[in-house]
């Protein structure tokens, strides 16, 4: 088709060009990235305090079964947090169960150790702190006993290991009164026995102390757990 010229002097034919130009689609790669991180960094700071939150609030619910099962059976019963073997980052410092000491025939406490559920395994990236928990202990003493659960009738092998161990009597009172339970986020390699703060050196702790008729207080700020601003192992 032959356009006239006066139509093409007055600009009336314009051919354009679409799309973008290289150092378009750059600027907006980069602007995509910087948003893409920044929101990165958000969710990942509000997932952790989430995490330890939910750790908080459901080991506080294993204290109080523990705690049931004791007066309940009339028999000795443990939260017990798992340290058996630093290699495995699945269970140690991360799962929590509730035992209690099995009663033989005769009404006395058998030493076996029966497992009341499956307890629970802490988020992910969160873990038990032995060193703020045992440092913030109300009664001044600085130790929880550690005990060894075979495996059983009652206990599966997955089960087996050594605990560190919270315990209430048969009549509910918590053994070391002014205990602390305290779990942080962070991150942990299978040769570091002890979690490493991660995201900055940001302080994301919660946790409670046991008292002696076995209800809990929790903590408001890491500065009341005694936890330190350059905090980097827990």
């Amino acid at each position: 088709m032959n356009i006239p010229q006066s139509y093409r002097r007055r600009g009336l034919c314009r051919h354009r060009s679409a799309g973008f130009s290289l150092i378009e689609m750059l600027i907006v790669i980069a602007i995509m990235s910087v948003l893409l991180t920044v929101g990165a960094v958000g969710i990942a700071g509000i997932t952790s305090g989430k995490s330890v939150a939910s750790a908080v609030a459901t080991t506080e619910s294993l204290f109080e079964e523990a705690r049931s099962i004791a007066v309940s059976k009339g028999t000795t019963a443990y939260v017990m947090v798992c340290n058996d073997d630093p290699s495995n980052v699945g269970t140690y410092l991360r799962r929590i169960v509730v035992g209690y000491k099995e009663l033989n025939p005769d009404g006395t406490q058998s030493e076996n150790i029966a497992l009341s559920s499956k307890g629970m395994t802490l988020p992910d990236q969160t873990y038990f702190s032995q060193t703020f928990s045992l440092k913030n202990h109300q009664s001044g003493s600085g130790a929880l006993e550690e005990k060894v659960i075979v495996a059983s009738e009652t206990v599966k092998a997955a089960y087996a290991g050594k605990y560190l161990v919270y315990e209430f009597n048969s009549e509910g009172i918590c053994k070391t009164p002014g205990a602390s339970f305290i779990v942080g986020s962070g991150a942990r390699g299978m040769a570091d026995n002890n979690p490493r703060v991660s995201g900055g050196a940001k302080r994301d702790f919660g946790g409670f102390v046991i008292w002696r008729n076995g209800r809990t207080s929790l903590f408001r700020s890491p500065d009341q757990m005694n936890i330190p601003p350059t905090v980097t192992t827990f």
